[in-house]
């Protein structure tokens, strides 16, 4: 869908309409493996893309693997898979749930679940096999295993619960005689007995806003802020943990405490979530499912039996803060013996509207803890402590001192001159409350550690006071909290400026990931669906987060109108469908579904939103005049020109029309194919006729305008060359410097890149003066900024592509678009400037893809991994193919490799997987 012209989409084009093989069977360039067992190995078993999730409500799990071999060319041609209710059974080589049989196939991805019906609660554990090319079969994989969640509504016996005291106390000390919507915490609890012992014990809990839930004295899990945020008049996610090893025979008990979260924001916001339609008291339905050894089960579910009370948490929220009163601490009251008969009955309420679906994506957790580097007095009883880093989280407090003692942490990114915290160009928003603070109050005994439960600020310096003497840096910890994704890729380079980069686009986007993506982890939180748009390529790349993506687009659906129109902010309260949107925004719900195919290789998004889909294309097409859409946010925050925001929308409906055709291609929908492709070629034209002046020039030959028709393949193909020329001119008369906003930043480096002009775009990546990435760098970011001056936040995701620009060109590891999920892939690396080695990689749904380049003297030496089960176009800088030799063999010699040509001084090859280090005669 971008302007490909790079070579080897014109090779590859011709290749396979010309039916050519991609692998010769004469013996001496023979690709198979030698006699005896397969030499592939299997791993990484997925379900819906998680690692031995818990809860699945897919009635058909997709079940995946990952192939390894330390041998070349190697590809799957059969599988078996097995799955089992116990992993006794799966131990004789038995599936009593499913046996595939030998299928074959060398799908490894997504593959429906086709076995026995699967009821809720099922617990699965399941392995595979594989047959090589030469049906040779592999070794059993390890075990893995699901549980399946609840599946029917009616299997639900759990209550909706709340509670509010009456009279309960504030954070100045006074009393409520009412309940207001600053209430305390509430906290419940429900003894039970477990008279055997037990094979398996699941809870299944939904509390809003958050909630954090303890079984027998000790805290249930890791997560932190659960569940994921979502429009909880439309659906409400339920979170499953397998609580058997703390299931105790005799007495036990259960404990939940609840948050406001988003459920209940009620300080008065820009965006109005404290008129949020859904918006009510916290509250939490539970159940947990015991099985005994026996066969017996169980069922201990949120009722009026249970107990409620108000405990420590005075007051939280999300943009706020919160206030812990620990004098309200109850010891033991997650225990069977705790006495509750001083507790209240709970209240038995209708709960949300939405629906419970499970959470299938990973949690948020403390990823990382980190020391404060130095805390100073920047005045008589006030100490700023410095982390040293950017990032969202919460600080953990560890403090001795008088009961009663009131401490007070309020969080900031930036110092004035004076070293005094400076919030000013982010508490902006709120109305009438705190921002970012935390209270804690003593309660007098001992060494006490505490940090919040249910917010999460985002900060570089923590301001204290209040302490009890004077604190040193072991006295406050800084907790990283995110959605808890693997990290997917790493990129390095020669480039120092490069890699610091790198390292602030992946603290920028782990601090922007909470159960959804986010502008900026401190002012707002809100989902603005241009940002996270704009980042997922980048995504894609570094991280293992499609499932998170996959939740968020579910929040799209939830969110969009019967005209098709969606909001700037996904979930909203209602707000951002009159400003704050348009193609611009919107069209994250289409692109990343389509990033979802494309380097996932994952159908299902697009198939599961394509009539929503087509909906907002349609609602377009009524807001277009001839062709050209206007509405929306354009560019947003430029350098310094601002470029009309018809072209940016209109480049954008253009793109999502296309993702709509294409989609429908996909599903055999052959009239409607027809229709939108025509309609994207109408748009085309109209975009040119508007805004195409002739001699290689859009409009007045912005940055942005000139980029917006390369990137998005608006431009008419014999028109790129001076396209690309008058670019090249606006950035050289700026001594190559950006003058883009956040769509152009994207547009500008790839449209480069892809043209021909790397080393203009390398240029400007390495500037390290105003406007520029480098010069953040220079001012000591340590994560991007929302704007180019710093004048706004200081940890905003929405310029990260550049990292998915170091991986797709620097590194040369790129997508082919007919052969999604990196079944067949590029490596293109272009050595650039000052460059003299790189090193990336990218573990993909099929593997670990690897390019790594070093120049030595006069040679170039190329490091490549191929995946199992995929094929690699490789294109290596040199204008004499004689001087290229892989791993000291010639290349006619080597196996796995079979030459295509020669393309602008480079040797393409094609490659079957493997590892594979090639050097060349260096291009001068």
């Amino acid at each position: 869908m971008q302007n490909r012209r790079i070579e080897v989409i014109l090779l590859l084009a011709g290749m396979f309409v010309s039916g050519c093989s991609l692998w010769p069977t004469e013996t001496g360039t023979e690709m198979k493996s030698q006699s005896g067992a397969s030499v592939i190995r299997i791993g990484n078993l997925q379900c819906e893309s998680l690692t031995d999730p818990e809860g699945i409500d897919s009635p058909q799990p997709r079940l995946g693997w990952i192939l390894q071999s330390d041998g070349r060319a190697q590809f799957q041609k059969a599988f078996q898979i097995l799955v089992a209710s116990r992993a006794e059974i799966l131990a004789t080589g038995k599936g009593d749930l499913w046996d595939s049989g030998k299928v074959d196939s060398d799908q490894t991805l997504y593959i429906p679940y086709s076995g026995k019906k699967l009821p809720s609660y099922q617990r699965c554990f399941w392995k595979i096999r594989v047959w090589d090319q030469n049906d040779r079969v592999s070794a059993w994989s390890p075990v893995a295993k699901w549980s399946m969640g609840i599946l029917d509504a009616a299997q639900w016996k759990g209550q909706w619960l709340a509670y509010t005291k009456l009279r309960t106390p504030t954070s100045d000390d006074q009393v409520l005689g009412t309940w207001q919507q600053t209430a305390p915490s509430p906290m419940f609890r429900h003894s039970f007995l477990v008279d055997g012992p037990v094979q398996s014990a699941m809870l299944y809990i939904c509390g809003l806003g958050y909630h954090e839930v303890h079984l027998n004295g000790k805290k249930v899990g890791d997560h932190q802020l659960d569940p994921a945020f979502t429009r909880y008049d439309k659906s409400c996610l339920y979170v499953t943990h397998d609580v058997t090893g703390q299931i105790q025979t005799g007495q036990n008990a259960i404990g939940v405490m609840l948050g406001n979260g988003w459920y209940n924001v009620h300080t008065p916001c820009e965006w109005n979530f404290e008129k949020a339609p859904w918006r009510d008291r916290p509250t939490v339905i539970a159940q947990l499912r015991l099985v005994y050894a026996d066969g017996r089960e169980q069922i201990v579910a949120t009722d009026e039996s249970w107990r409620a009370n108000t405990g420590p948490v005075i007051l939280d929220g999300i943009r706020q803060g919160e206030f812990y009163d620990a004098r309200l601490e109850m010891a033991g009251w997650d225990k069977g013996e705790f006495d509750d008969s001083e507790w209240a009955k709970p209240e038995i309420v209708a709960g949300p509207n939405g629906k419970l679906r499970a959470m299938m994506m990973p949690p948020i957790r403390i990823t990382q803890t980190i020391k404060p580097v130095i805390v100073n007095e920047s005045s008589p009883g006030v100490f700023v402590f410095d982390i040293g880093q950017n990032m969202a989280g919460f600080a953990r407090l560890t403090v001795s001192g008088a009961k009663g003692t009131r401490i007070v942490l309020r969080y900031s990114e930036r110092l004035d001159e004076k070293g005094n915290i400076q919030r000013k160009e982010i508490d902006m928003f709120r109305k009438g409350a705190p921002f970012q603070t935390d209270v804690y109050i003593l309660k007098g005994e001992g060494t006490e550690v505490w940090q919040p439960r249910f917010v999460y600020h985002g900060f570089r310096y923590v301001e204290m006071t209040g302490f009890p003497g004077k604190p040193n840096v072991d006295n406050l910890l800084a907790c990283v909290a995110h959605t808890d994704f693997a990290a997917a890729g790493s990129f390095a380079c020669s480039n120092p400026l490069l890699n610091k980069i790198q390292t602030l686009t992946q603290w920028s986007y782990r601090s922007n990931f909470h159960g959804y993506p986010t502008d900026c982890p401190q002012r707002e939180k809100n989902g603005w669906t241009g940002d996270a748009h704009l980042a997922a390529e980048q995504a894609m790349y570094n991280w293992h987060n499609a499932a998170s993506y996959a939740k968020w687009m579910m929040d799209f659906q939830d969110e969009q109108r019967a005209t098709g129109e969606l909001p700037g902010i996904v979930p909203t309260s209602g707000w951002g469908y009159a400003w704050g949107n348009g193609p611009a925004w919107d069209s994250a719900y289409l692109l990343i579904p389509w990033y979802l195919y494309l380097y996932q290789g994952d159908t299902r998004p697009l198939q599961i939103h394509y009539e929503n889909h087509k909906r907002y294309v349609d609602y377009l097409t009524s807001k277009a005049k001839d062709s050209i859409v206007s509405i929306g946010l354009g560019d947003w925050v430029p350098a310094k020109t601002t470029t009309p925001e018809a072209i940016t929308s209109t480049g954008y409906y253009y793109i999502d029309t296309l993702i709509t055709a294409n989609t429908a291609q996909m599903l055999g929908r052959v009239d409607e194919a027809k229709k939108y492709f025509e309609q994207a070629k109408a748009i085309k034209a109209a975009f040119n006729k508007t805004f195409y002046k002739g001699d290689g020039i859009y409009d007045k030959g912005s940055q942005t305008a000139q980029s917006c028709a390369l990137f998005q393949g608006l431009a008419e193909s014999a028109e790129m060359d001076k396209i690309t020329g008058e670019l090249v001119k606006n950035i050289e008369s700026q001594d190559h410097h950006i003058d883009t906003g956040i769509l152009g930043a994207k547009y500008i480096f790839n449209s480069l890149a892809n043209n021909g002009r790397i080393d203009v775009a390398y240029k400007m990546a390495t500037q390290t003066t105003a406007p520029s990435y480098g010069n953040w760098i220079e001012k000591g970011a340590t994560t991007l900024w929302e704007d180019w001056p710093g004048a706004s936040s200081l940890n905003h995701i929405m310029f990260g592509d550049l990292s998915a620009w170091f991986y797709k060109y620097l590194a040369g590891i790129q997508i082919d678009p007919d052969a999604p999920g990196f079944g067949h892939f590029l490596i293109q690396p272009q050595p650039v400037g000052d460059l003299k080695w790189v090193k990336a990689h990218t573990d993909t749904v099929r593997g670990r893809i690897e390019s790594s380049w070093k120049i030595e003297g006069d040679k170039f030496i190329l490091a490549v991994i191929v995946p199992v089960n995929t094929t690699a176009t490789i294109f290596i800088p040199t204008s004499n193919p004689e001087t290229v030799s892989e791993s000291g063999r010639a290349i006619s010699r080597a196996a796995g490799l079979r030459q295509v040509g020669l393309s602008r001084d480079q040797l393409v090859l094609d490659a079957g997987s493997g590892r594979y280090e090639f050097v060349a005669k260096r291009l001068k």
